[in-house]
């Protein structure tokens, strides 16, 4: 998770818009809270930005949108050209020195392993106090290659800046040889975005979904658009059944939709604070809840707990309510949410 404002605030994305970084236009609806309902916002230097824009040409553009625009309380990050790109300490420098405390992150593509996230994180040593930060830039490292799967964990604990890993599915896809990336995603990717999901979790940082990659158009038929928000809908509601936490979206149609599936409802909410308050009142141990007609454990109680975090984040919940029966939990059995939901950058 982002830990952000001094450790004042935590977000977990559910959305994460990806852009190209030399378009002003773009950043300007990125940063739009109307048009761009998204928690995080992630500017591309590498995949999405065209040959004649490398370099110096989407720098600039790149640093003069960091520090000219409002992007209210969404995450901001940027994703440079891949460490063995001519072009990735170029991209680095410059938006680290160009735009000092304006951002929030980097994003690391074509992750091959836990020592190219510890050379982005040296080189950010290095380059953060010539700029004058007052923080420290956090990382996504993004899995897109059998190599990267296999050594997710180590990634994932490489760095104490890591925050979060995201599946990257058509580069993954084409190292496997896979061609359908649309239909069927999360049977055919099960594995691989499962030990993502695996390898985040355990150390304590969030997991994040590849694209869908259908989007739909002005006048289209009803009946298109509604095929595609439904496939949109069904990755995404899929996804979050594998532990997910949230997806990339490469269009902000998707965002409301997306949104809604990584986000419990105000009636999932309140069950878990029903289970929560059942449950220690009657002392703990396995029970039958009334309402539910189900069993209640300890184990379900971490399932409410988590969704209790999710609401706050939500602002369905209040953080202190979080904390309250969070220690609670931990006071009687050792677990907490919290430290597992932070990682290691929280004392």
């Amino acid at each position: 998770m982002f830990i952000l404002d001094g450790g004042a605030r935590l977000v977990i994305p559910r959305t994460e818009l990806t852009y190209p970084g030399h378009s002003m236009k773009l950043h300007q609806t990125a940063a739009d809270p109307l048009k761009a309902p998204v928690d995080h916002v992630m500017a591309d230097l590498e995949d999405a930005c065209p040959y004649e824009f490398k370099g110096e040409k989407s720098r600039l553009v790149m640093v003069q949108a960091l520090n000219t625009l409002d992007f209210g309380r969404k995450v901001v990050t940027v994703r440079p050209n891949n460490l063995r790109s001519p072009f990735f300490r170029g991209d680095l420098e410059a938006v680290v020195l160009g735009a000092p405390n304006r951002f929030h992150g980097v994003i690391l593509p074509k992750t091959r392993g836990p020592e190219d996230v510890r050379e982005a994180a040296r080189l950010l040593d290095e380059i953060e106090p010539r700029a004058g930060w007052r923080y420290r830039l956090q990382i996504e490292s993004l899995i897109e290659t059998p190599q990267a799967l296999l050594q997710a964990h180590a990634i994932a604990t490489a760095s104490d800046r890591m925050c979060g890993l995201i599946f990257g599915i058509a580069d993954f896809a084409a190292t496997i040889g896979v061609r359908e990336i649309v239909d069927d995603q999360n049977r055919n990717f099960h594995y691989a975005k499962q030990k993502t999901v695996v390898a985040a979790k355990a150390a304590g940082l969030h997991a994040i979904d590849n694209v869908y990659l259908r989007l739909w158009r002005t006048g289209d038929p009803p009946e298109k658009v509604e095929a595609v928000r439904r496939g949109l809908r069904d990755k995404n509601l899929g996804a979050a059944a594998l532990g997910m936490d949230g997806t990339w979206v490469i269009h902000p149609q998707q965002a409301e939709i997306a949104n809604a599936c990584y986000t419990p409802s105000a009636e999932q909410v309140e069950q878990a604070r029903r289970i929560l308050a059942l449950y220690h009142a009657k002392g703990g141990g396995s029970m039958f809840d009334p309402d539910s007609g189900e069993m209640i454990d300890e184990a379900t109680v971490k399932i409410a707990l988590v969704d209790l975090a999710k609401g706050v984040q939500a602002e369905l919940a209040e953080p202190a309510e979080l904390k309250a029966w969070a220690e609670k939990s931990r006071a009687i059995t050792g677990y907490d949410i919290l430290e597992l939901m932070r990682g290691s950058q929280i004392d």
